[in-house]
């Protein structure tokens, strides 16, 4: 990755949070086994009641279909670096917590400007 540390301090949110889709995307390409975390996400919140079951439906969809087939999770990951406001809708529903752990996050904090 080309970004330097110094940057991603300084940056906005916004793009904080788009450097973490994208190393997601890299990091479950390297190990697609990882998708099993978010499908355990999944799994938990809906037992648990959540209210975005569609959204999540969806999401569980998405990532079956990135473990089964190269062709799914190529458009899993493309989704993951997408800037658009349709890849927006499906990451504020992110199913990603624990793929990345602590150390990976590092220097992935940003302060708001409001």
């Amino acid at each position: 990755m080309s970004v330097t540390l110094d940057s991603i301090r300084t940056a906005p949110g916004d793009r904080v949070a788009q450097l973490r889709f994208e190393r997601i995307a890299e990091k479950i390409e390297r190990e697609p086994r990882l998708l099993e975390i978010p499908l355990a996400n999944i799994a938990r919140w809906l037992a648990q009641g959540h209210s975005a079951r569609k959204r999540l439906e969806g999401w569980r969809n998405m990532l079956a279909e990135a473990r089964d087939s190269s062709e799914g999770l190529a458009r899993l990951a493309a989704l993951l670096r997408q800037d658009s406001a349709e890849a927006s809708e499906w990451k504020a529903f992110s199913p990603f917590a624990g793929v990345l752990t602590r150390e990976e996050l590092d220097g992935l904090r940003w302060t708001s400007r409001h």
